[in-house]
Parts: C-alpha cells; structure tokens; sequence
C-alpha cells in the first residue's frame, strides 16, 4: 500500500456524544484514513456506531438516554466542500454551511426527538438524508444497503462505471418523459365522452351565437333607441316647448301677448348695450358676449327644431328593437354580461371546438409517438442489461477474491441480472416483455452463501451480522468507496484472528486511501493500520467522559495494541509483538 490518498470533499472531524449509554460526555476527534476505536469490553465503543444512527435518523429510543441524564445528545461536525451534494442539500433546508456543517439530533429522557443541521432546527429525515450523503454506517445492526434489494442494483452499476451510470439517469429520464406521455394519452382517451360533451355544446353555442350575429357596444345602442323610440311623444313635445321658449313659436297668435323668447331678451340687452359700449371696455366685453350668447341660442333653437322633426313615433320599429334586445339578452344569460363578452367567449370557444375535435388525431399522433419512444427504451434497456451480465460476473469474482483476504475464503459470491416477464410490460429485441422501471429491466441480487454445501441466498438473509460487515467492506473495496465519503463498520472483524485479522486491517486501509474510514475493532491487527487511534477507557464509576477518550500514540499506543494481544499492556513478549506487528502495518501501508 502507498499510503495516497485523493482529496476528500467531506471529512467526519469530531463527534460528541453526550448522556448515550455508558458515555456522560466523550468528544471523539477523527482524522482522514483510517481510524480505528478500542476499548475493553463494556467502555462504549458501540455507542460511537449508536450515536452516528441517531444523526441517520435511527428511531429515538428512550431505552439509550443514560440513567440520570436529561437527554441524549449527539453532534458531529463534517468539514465540507461548499459543492458537496450533502453540502447543497443542507443549505436548501436552510442550514449554514460554511467551511463546516454541524448536524445534531437530541433525544429527551420523555422520548421526544429534535435534530438540528447547521444551527437550524430541521426534520429529522432531512438530517438523515444529509447525513447518508456523508457516512454509510456498516454495523450488526445496520445494514441497511445490502438489505434493501435497489441497492445491489446501486452498487453493481457503480461497479460497471460512470459510462453505464450516465446512461442509467438518461434511461430513468427518458422512461419519466414515456410515463408522462402515457398518462396524457390515457386522460385523453377516457375524456372521450365528456369531449363528445363539450363539442355538442360549444357547437350548440356557437350557432346560436352566430344565428344572433351581435355586434361590438350593440346592446348599449339598443338599450338607447328603444328609449328614445318609447318615448318618441313626450321627446317630441318637450323639444317643441324648449324651441318656443328659446326661439318663439312661429305658430303663435301674434295678436295675444306672450312671454317674450330668449332670442329676443338677449337681443333686447345687447341694444341696451350697444350705443354706450365704446365708452367703457368692461362694457364693451360685455356687450360682446351678449352677442355669442345670441348667436347660442339662435343655434340650440335650429338644433332643438331639427330634432323635434327627427322624433317619430314608429311602432314596427320599436317592436324590431325589443325584439332583437331579448335576442341579445338571452345570450347574454349564457355567455357573458355584454355583448363584447359574448363575442369573446366565442372567440375562445371556437379554438376550444378546434382544439377537442383535433383530440383524436392528437391521439394518433401521440400512438405513434409512444411506440417510438417505447421501442428505444427497450432498447436502452436490453443495452444496460448487457452491461450488467458482463459487469455482474466480474463483480462476484472480485468481491469473492477480496473476502478470500477476510477469513471468508469459504464463501461464495455471485451477482445475479434477471428479469421478471410480464404480459404487458416492455417488448424487449429478443421477444419477451418484462417488467420495467426508471433504471430499467433489471433485477439485481448479490447472492452468499458461507460455505461449500450451502445454498446461495440474498445476502441481507444469508449472512451473519459480521459477514455481512466483511462483504460490505469487500464491496466498497471493489468499487472504490463510491460517493460517500465516511464509512463506519462495527464488527468486521467478528470472529476473525490471526493473519486473517490483518488482512481485514489491510483491506480497511486501502478503502481509507479513497475514504474516510472508521472501524469500531477489538482486534490489534486491524488496529494496528490505523493512521488514527482512539480509545475508550470506562472509569471506576462506569462511566466514561472527555478524559476517557483519548488519542493514543507511540508508547501509549503500542501498550493498547499489546493490552489487545495478550489482555497486559506492560508483557514484554506483548509489546515485542505489539511492535513488530505495527512496523509489519507500516511497511504495508
């Protein structure tokens, strides 16, 4: 091993526990690489792997409050790069994320919960969302991505490469636009009925509309004459008696006195005005307006005559007029308050009417278009399965190799690519439909099997809780740690010893030359590739606390990992072998 290690994005710092279990208060600083957590049995060392479930969003479980504390507190602070997918997501659930983002979950003595990401308080799923971007936790009891069946089908294209990944998300975006088109087409074909509907009605409307032919302010028109038609007499008469009063009835017996017109009061004052105005300009102005005010009147009296002689009485007319105003106002019960939104709704109704009898060609079309983009996502499809037959076969037969490494020489692994037929799913090249989703037809199964003579099973179900541990590992060892940066394991090194035991620690420190890498382990093989040691100490009240959680390097370091080989730390066979089994762990690295 070289020792290299590619820039992580997003390094685990520190975390503190407080009130867990055995822990009152323990911080534990953590390093990139490889470090490893030892202790003897009952200090606590599973409650570092328990504290990191509570920030995945593990279930609040009283039962972990310490005796006589108010709460269980765990914090843990991840320096990250400001792209980081965990990074983006935290800051769009409106956390601060700076060069650090801290991620906290409390759970009270009561049971109640509260997690925090960032110094704002947030649900506690979106804590575990951000959290699993950043450490994947492999322990007996958490085991969740070889347990659930998507993810063997995750970590075999992440084996296969970033070529077949990028065309897995161009499938799922192309099988979201074919689903997307199914549904118009299915809406369309059961609104068959109400579009029949719609188009009888809006064809009824739209004739009847046309049968009426309004026009642009024709109500408004309508409304005027038929009043002005209704009352033709009393408009005749009151036009007559004003032009009397203005300009004199022409009609009248002259012989009779009368109240003088206005004409000729206006011309009666201008007279008086007129030989002295030139003496006076303010006369003179006024003089002068008098004789506008005659010329007015001389006006308003021919207006008021030609419209009392344009006033008619005309019964046929007004009758067509009430006629065709109940015409528009039985439109305008249906359609709109005037005649300029009747018009309107026509206008949309008739493109409405167009866009409903086109339907069932949109439909053809859309038939055709289905079937095209049907026929290149089975294409797609069957070309991601080929890759995944071929990747499949490799993927065991290195996974097997590396567990040969991990006291799981035994075992046997195989990959397994299938497909589930179904009578209406997606017509493959070869003829048979099957049954397909985003990320295509496949179904993917990382089968083990412990021993000869035993049968090959999922290996959620078939492995023990540290086989399980050691699979994981093998697999992020394969596949080069993928996207998440951290990567927590207890127990994988249950029921190993001897040379087997380093090479779990040497595998451990190749996956930390890509990763972060933090091991819960009571074997001083594996403990001795640590590039960071810690350990756990219980004090005499069985507790353990900030002292007891300590860094332990050089002399101290070489005492834990000879305390782990022979239960004394001061045997001089123990230290020699303490020392030579660490010089052996530095020249592999």
């Amino acid at each position: 091993m070289t020792g290299a290690r590619t820039s992580l994005s997003a390094v685990l710092s520190q975390i503190r526990i407080r009130g867990l279990g055995v822990i009152d208060d323990a911080v534990l600083d953590l390093a990139p690489g490889l470090n490893v957590v030892t202790g003897e049995t009952g200090a606590g060392k599973t409650m570092v792997v328990s504290g990191l479930g509570l920030l995945l969003g593990d279930r609040a479980d009283v039962a972990r409050v310490r005796s006589g504390a108010r709460a269980a507190v765990v914090e843990g602070i991840v320096d990250v790069a400001p792209d980081h997918p965990a990074a983006i997501r935290a800051a769009e659930a409106g956390a601060d994320v700076e060069e650090e983002l801290i991620l906290s979950r409390t759970v009270s003595g009561q049971g109640r919960s509260r997690a925090h990401l960032g110094g704002r308080s947030a649900p506690v799923g979106t804590l575990a969302e951000v959290g699993r971007l950043l450490v994947a936790v492999h322990g007996q009891a958490d085991q969740w991505r070889l347990r659930q069946p998507e993810q063997h089908r995750v970590l075999l294209d992440r084996f296969a490469g970033a070529a077949l990944q990028d065309r897995v998300t161009e499938h799922e975006r192309r099988y979201a636009e074919l689903l997307a088109l199914r549904a118009e087409s299915r809406r369309l074909r059961e609104q068959a009925r109400e579009r029949a509907r719609q188009v009888d009605l809006l064809r009824s409307g739209l004739e009847e509309v046309e049968s009426v032919d309004p026009q642009p302010g024709e109500d408004e028109e309508l409304h005027a004459e038929a009043e002005r038609l209704a009352h033709a007499d009393a408009l005749r008469q009151g036009a007559d008696t004003a032009h009397g009063a203005v300009v004199g009835d022409d009609e009248m017996d002259t012989t009779v006195d009368a109240a003088p017109s206005v004409v000729e009061l206006v011309e009666r004052a201008r007279a008086a005005l007129a030989p002295v105005a030139d003496h006076d300009p303010e006369l003179s102005a006024l003089e002068g307006r008098l004789r506008e005010l005659s010329y007015l009147a001389a006006d308003l009296g021919a207006e008021l005559a030609a419209y009392r002689a344009g006033v008619e009485a005309d019964p046929a007319r007004l009758e067509w007029v009430q006629e065709r105003r109940a015409a528009l106002t039985g439109l305008q019960r249906k359609y709109g308050d005037t005649a300029e939104e009747v018009l309107a709704w026509a206008k949309q109704s008739a493109q409405d009417l167009v866009a409903l009898e086109t339907a069932d060609e949109r439909l053809e079309h859309m038939d055709t278009e289905l079937a095209a983009r049907t026929e290149e996502l089975a294409l797609d499809a069957a070309a991601i399965s080929a890759v995944r037959f071929e990747a499949a076969d490799e993927l065991a037969a290195r996974v097997g190799a590396e567990l040969e490494h991990l006291a799981l020489g035994g075992a046997r692994v195989q990959v397994t690519v299938s497909q589930h037929e179904q009578d209406d799913g997606l017509a493959l090249p070869d003829g048979r439909r099957v049954r397909s989703g985003p990320s295509g037809v496949d179904d993917v199964e990382i089968q083990f099997a412990a021993g000869p003579g035993t049968p090959l099973m999922g290996v959620g179900r078939a492995a023990s809780g540290g086989e399980l541990s050691r699979v994981m590992l093998a697999l992020e060892v394969v596949t080069a740690g993928g996207d998440v940066p951290t990567f927590v394991f207890d127990e994988v090194d249950a029921g190993v010893g001897g040379a087997a035991a380093l090479d779990v620690g040497a595998r451990l420190a190749r996956l930390a030359a890509t990763a972060q890498v933090v091991v819960v382990t009571h074997l001083a093989q594996v403990a001795a590739y640590a590039e960071r040691h810690l350990v756990v100490r219980r004090a005499a009240d069985a507790q353990v606390t900030v002292s007891d959680v300590r860094v332990v390097e050089g002399e101290e370091r070489l005492q834990e990992v000879a305390r782990m080989l022979g239960g004394v730390s001061d045997s001089a066979a123990a230290l020699r072998h303490a020392e030579e089994m660490l010089e052996q762990a530095r020249a592999a690295r």
